[in-house]
């Protein structure tokens, strides 16, 4: 019996859409960018703007508008969204950078006319403000010895508050009222921290204008920063490491000491030397507990002492060229010295800190 087959057409197949869209060339976002520059240069010119900052905001809005506009004609709008939220994040970064290569190009630039091995090694003894010459030695010294002193007196009780907060506090009423004075204390301006110690250490227990007086309202700055900082550090750190050392028996003490310290020691470390960074540029309070001085003074405890923010405000107020000079030469051994001290303290946290493998 045979079977008739019939032939069906066959039908269209449907259509696709392509797996892969038009792109914009790897290129664009330079090209983009250099072209938003000179489109702001030429707009700020022709508005009569002298400001490079306005400048830098009329390029900057360009920049967006003209990368959202390409991407959505060549790739869709889906992705010109995303191309927005990139330049924006790329342009907030601009605008975070520019300022701090600003300074650190300005302060370099300027103050390495001035600087010389006999800027570092010579005080102001006998050197009118007005006069060439003179050095920041003093001023160096006073700085290191009050901003060590604070740091003493302030990364151990702010280490053990913090412990204290994370560790073995529940909620309690003592904890929170800490936690709440360490909060306040965060934004307390230098200048009160100054006048607290004047009130007690000079005019209540009348000692007179020293180092160590000024590194006492430092310390005060610093605590909370460290309290903060090495709290949150702390937290980081995982419950497992602290549950397993408790289950081998070893005390709670000790697993703080061997396990939960050198696991956060790192982010610790940073934390400190924020802080550090915070109270070394302090003017304030060294203005009204250690006078300044041009002698060099190697004591912290007893005699006025200088430090390097208020020798570079107090050069800077003369006004001279060669006053000027010493201001941005001192400001540069602040900022040189503020670095160096950072990249010692991530060495030591580097060295100390637990190695991880497999």
């Amino acid at each position: 019996m045979s079977h008739a087959i019939q032939e069906r057409p066959v039908a269209a197949a449907p259509h696709r859409a392509p797996l892969s869209h038009a792109r914009l060339p790897r290129w664009t976002p330079a090209a983009v960018a250099a072209g938003s520059i000179a489109a702001g240069v030429g707009i700020g010119l022709a508005a009569g703007w002298h400001s490079k900052v306005q400048w830098g905001l009329i390029a900057a809005l360009l920049f967006v508008l003209v990368t959202y506009t390409l991407t959505t004609k060549v790739e869709g709008r889906r992705q010109a969204k995303d191309r927005v939220a990139t330049s924006l994040v790329w342009v907030c970064f601009v605008l975070a950078v520019v300022p701090l290569l600003s300074l650190a190009w300005v302060t370099i630039s300027k103050g390495l006319e001035a600087l010389s091995p006999y800027f570092l090694t010579h005080s102001m003894n006998g050197v009118l403000d007005a006069e060439e010459g003179g050095g920041v030695y003093h001023a160096l010294l006073g700085t290191i010895e009050q901003v060590g002193i604070a740091t003493l007196i302030a990364a151990p009780i702010g280490l053990l508050t913090a412990v204290y907060l994370v560790e073995y506090a529940t909620g309690g009423k003592l904890a929170k009222a800490v936690t709440f004075f360490v909060d306040v204390m965060t934004g307390i301006p230098s200048i009160v921290a100054g006048l607290f110690i004047l009130a007690t250490w000079n005019l209540i227990l009348g000692f007179g204008p020293s180092g160590f007086a000024g590194a006492m309202a430092l310390a005060i700055l610093m605590m909370p920063v460290v309290v903060r900082s090495t709290e949150e550090m702390l937290k980081l750190v995982p419950n497992e490491l602290r549950e397993a050392s408790l289950a081998l028996g070893i005390p709670k003490w000790r697993t703080i000491l061997k396990v939960v310290l050198p696991t956060a020691i790192g982010g610790i470390t940073t934390g400190v030397m924020l802080a550090v960074a915070r109270i070394t540029g302090e003017t304030a309070p060294v203005l009204l507990l250690v006078f300044g001085t041009k002698l060099i003074n190697p004591n912290p405890f007893e005699g006025a002492q200088s430090s390097l923010p208020l020798y570079v405000y107090e050069q800077y107020a003369v006004g001279t060229d060669a006053a000027v000079a010493r201001a941005w030469a001192a400001a540069l051994v602040l900022i040189a010295f503020v670095m160096i001290l950072n990249l010692v303290a991530r060495g030591i946290a580097r060295w100390k800190a637990p190695k991880t493998g497999r």
